[in-house]
């Protein structure tokens, strides 16, 4: 039995600023919730590091959730997309590409639930 998907996408080359703008962070998960038609519960969390660090974000969806730690100092994003209801995989190089400054991004997809 099928309870979701899960999208594990690792992002390199991107700007080093970007990866440390929360506004940059906040708007490519406003995109993905408007792409996805997924439902916010609650407000998104975002944890900035000091020099020369990045930011973790988390937002919680009746659909699961949506995470990303950034490391500006190796231009690299780890993002993390999990529905409980399938989805059209969304063109993650593309986004990343445009919000991110990524040069590359691997996208992993796995199926979740009961056997899976």
């Amino acid at each position: 039995m099928t309870t979701g998907q899960e999208w594990l996408v690792d992002a390199s080359g991107c700007s080093a600023e970007r990866l440390k703008d929360a506004s940059v962070l906040a708007a490519l998960f406003e995109e993905l919730i408007v792409l996805l038609e997924l439902k916010v519960v609650g407000q998104p969390q975002w944890h900035v590091f000091p020099e020369p660090g990045g930011i973790t974000g988390l937002t919680l969806l009746a659909e699961s959730h949506l995470a990303i730690h950034t490391f500006p100092e190796h231009g690299f994003a780890a993002l993390n997309v999990y529905c409980c209801r399938p989805r059209t995989r969304p063109d993650f190089e593309a986004l990343l590409a445009r919000h991110l400054g990524a040069a590359s991004c691997r996208v992993r997809e796995l199926p979740r639930g009961v056997g899976a």
